[in-house]
């Protein structure tokens, strides 16, 4: 009776007369303890009406959930989460092909007002929104960079080049390379991806490098007296081999990255390594010519001046280039202890709405990424195999079409028809429901108040009149509260009520009665049947995943899958890592070797290098900082960057005659001025980027940081050692 009057009038009015109803028929028994049981078996609907009164006149998100009181709390699962899958159109020609849909969806839920009338929050994943939300990401944090490595560049030129001509000179040719290196970009490659669109920082901070070393050069001639016109010509004479060396050095570098098959990383070494070209080209011809229009003073004070006056400041390089040197060495025992992180999901904004929500379905139900899928002949064959797959170890579920089937249906079918036999004439009728009105729910809201006064002294009874009471004195008079009141307490009552009456009218269900929608996603048009492999533990551990996935190939050769993915790309990637950092190290090699013939200038070119390479690895392991996939490009650009530095003050020491106490050598002139404020642009631009609020772009500037800087100390301390045990003769 109590489910019948509901189904022809589910509304507050009508819940409310069906609890007066009861309540008056129990308070009627003459048997007391009938009357007891009575009320203990209202107790259910009674507590959670209570619940709903008070979360209304608190404003507090609360519904009444009809499933509990139906199946009972044995029988009930609450579910957080409900799942929609879609499959959308998606719009290639946009940078965003997933933004229509997403932008569509939002709007939905927003005019739906899911929040604000059902109290349900509406979350996207998959990977459409975590490609869609990753972008932005990237773009944003390198937009920030961006525009903070411009700024710091600009202090920088002014604080090392100490000229505001030298300054303006040089951030004209670094907007005009940076420029052209963006329409070469559209050129070669057409379309950017999350690591290519890097560029622009990194071209900022290296592109400089190259107009710093031109200008101190300039300037220091002139600081000689030279005229403005000798000056640069001088300056490009003299400067102007060693800057195509590192400009060649440097693009050979990013070069490196063309031959693997790492897609993202090669089309970066593309555009950077012809940014290279570019910036060279322009700071030879763009920034000479700025300079003749805007040229300087002589008369300054001499570079050489800034020679130290005794040995003392020589001394403490010495000892604190030997110290460099031995923990370098140290730093290789690091090397088997560097750890590559394998999972993308980790490069990813924890606080992005598609990224916790999608860990937020991990922790629920085991829904996420790392799940197997197999395509077996036929359904046979899948269920067959589900049942082999689900007794491994490393396996928490194997799933077919077959196990959509329901198990045991006959003795399902048996209990439903019983049931039917009782409820089936309460929702046999098709009823002529009406919306209630203000005036019908406020009547029905005090009427019943007032007879839960008289109803009895049970505990439920009298803590649902309590709640009532509170309502009707702070909002009883409110249409909106009322209205909210009847839509938290019936909202979801009539299609519960329908899923009963639809579980009343069940017959045998076969795999080839399955709706189509649901079918056509297990069961391909050839016969095919889909088998999806849950895992059992933490499929972050790089280990409990790479046993997940062996266990499951011995079984299905063929399964694939995000774990195949995610290993099958750490491998690739890691053999990546490994032929462009061989790559970079024997092209720059042979390009010294071909330009200088000097096996003893390879060594002083290379020792500072190698020994920033080890110490940057021994920087990852102890900080905590794994390569991944994102900032795996820093030891091969280590080498293509960070061999600029030596390069200078290698060549400069052979035009100076030698590292002798009387001429100071390459250290007493303007070039490791040059050295130090190239790498601080540099450094800046990446730490910049280590800001950004896309971790995979944050590891990537935080790792080049480290290294470059490494780089500068290793170049600064290392190469001085080496030049007084290995001196160079004077090349005039």
């Amino acid at each position: 009776p109590f489910i019948g009057r509901l189904w022809n009038d589910p509304t507050l009015p009508g819940l409310f007369a069906t609890l007066r109803l009861i309540l008056g028929e129990t308070k009627k028994a003459t048997d007391k303890s009938s009357a007891r049981e009575r009320i203990a078996a209202l107790s259910g609907i009674l507590e959670s009406t209570e619940e709903v009164v008070r979360a209304v006149v608190a404003d507090v998100p609360k519904s009444l959930s009809w499933r509990r009181l139906i199946a009972g709390d044995a029988g009930y699962a609450p579910r957080t989460f409900r799942t929609i899958i879609i499959k959308p159109h998606l719009n290639y020609d946009s940078l965003q092909p997933g933004s229509e849909v997403i932008d569509a969806l939002r709007s939905l839920f927003f005019h739906l007002k899911l929040a604000e009338d059902y109290h349900v929050r509406a979350r996207l994943t998959g990977s459409v929104a975590l490609d869609f939300e990753e972008l932005e990401s990237v773009v944003d944090g390198l937009g920030l960079a961006g525009i903070l490595s411009f700024a710091l560049v600009i202090v920088l030129l002014s604080w090392g080049l100490k000229n505001l001509k030298l300054a303006v000179g040089g951030l004209v040719t670094l907007v005009a390379g940076l420029v052209g290196t963006a329409g070469f970009a559209a050129l070669a490659v057409g379309t950017l991806n999350l690591i290519s669109v890097a560029f622009a920082v990194l071209f900022i901070g290296l592109s400089v490098d190259f107009g710093i070393h031109f200008a101190l050069r300039y300037k220091e001639s002139t600081d000689a007296d030279q005229e403005a016109r000798d000056a640069l010509m001088e300056s490009g004479g003299q400067v102007g081999g060693a800057l195509i060396l590192s400009a060649t050095a440097a693009a050979i570098g990013f070069l490196a990255f063309v031959p693997t098959d790492y897609v993202g990383l090669a089309e970066l070494g593309v555009i950077a390594g012809g940014g290279m070209v570019i910036a060279l080209a322009a700071n030879l011809t763009l920034l000479p010519a700025l300079l003749v229009l805007m040229p300087l003073r002589g008369g300054g004070q001499r570079a050489a001046s800034a020679r130290p006056r005794d040995g003392t400041g020589r001394r403490w390089a010495w000892s604190f280039g030997w110290l460099v040197i031995a923990t370098g060495i140290a730093g290789l025992f690091f090397m088997p202890l560097v750890r590559f992180d394998f999972d993308p999901l980790n490069l990813k904004d924890r606080q992005m709405e598609s990224v916790a929500t999608l860990f937020d379905l991990m922790e629920a139900n085991g829904e996420g990424p790392y799940q197997i899928k197999i395509l077996a002949k036929d359904v046979g064959t899948a269920g067959r195999l589900a049942a082999k797959l689900a007794k491994l170890a490393s396996v928490k579920s194997a799933v077919s079409i077959n196990d959509l089937v329901p198990s045991e249906q006959d003795a399902k079918l048996e209990i439903a028809e019983t049931l039917g036999f009782t409820l089936a004439p309460s929702l046999s009728l098709e009823p002529e429901r009406r919306a209630s009105s203000h005036a019908d729910r406020l009547v029905a809201f005090r009427d019943f108040r007032q007879f839960l006064e008289k109803a009895g002294s049970s505990e439920p009874i009298q803590n649902l009149a309590a709640a009532l009471e509170a309502f009707a004195a702070d909002v009883q008079d409110d249409p909106e509260k009322l209205r909210q009141l009847e839509l938290r307490l019936t909202r979801t009552l009539v299609t519960r009520l329908n899923e009963l009456r639809l579980a009343l009218e069940l017959s045998s269900i076969e795999a080839a009665a399955l709706p189509l929608p649901l079918k056509s996603r297990q069961v391909a048009a050839d016969g095919r049947a889909l088998v999806t492999v849950k895992p059992e533990g933490d499929m972050r551990d790089r280990k409990a995943l790479a046993h997940f996935f062996a266990e499951v190939r011995t079984m299905a050769p063929g399964a694939t899958g995000s774990p195949v993915t995610i290993l099958e790309a750490g491998r690739v990637v890691i053999a990546a890592f490994i032929q462009a950092a061989l790559l970079a190290f024997t092209g720059i090699t042979i390009l010294v070797f071909t330009l200088t013939k000097n096996p003893k200038e390879i060594l002083l070119i290379f020792a500072p290098l190698l020994a920033a390479a080890s110490l940057t690895m021994a920087v990852s392991v102890l900080a905590a900082l794994p390569f991944n996939f994102a900032n795996v490009i820093v030891l091969p650009l280590l080498f293509g960057l960070g061999i600029a530095s030596t390069i200078h003050l290698v060549m400069r020491e052979k035009s100076a005659g030698g590292n002798s106490v009387d001429n100071g050598g390459a250290m007493a002139t303007s070039t490791p001025r040059a050295v130090v404020f190239s790498a601080l642009t540099t450094v800046g631009s990446f730490a910049s980027v280590s800001l950004s609020g896309h971790p995979g772009t944050a590891s990537m500037g935080v790792l080049l940081t480290i290294a470059i800087t490494l780089s500068l100390i290793s170049t600064l301390t290392v190469l001085p050692v080496l030049l007084k045990v290995f001196p160079l003769r004077q090349v005039h």
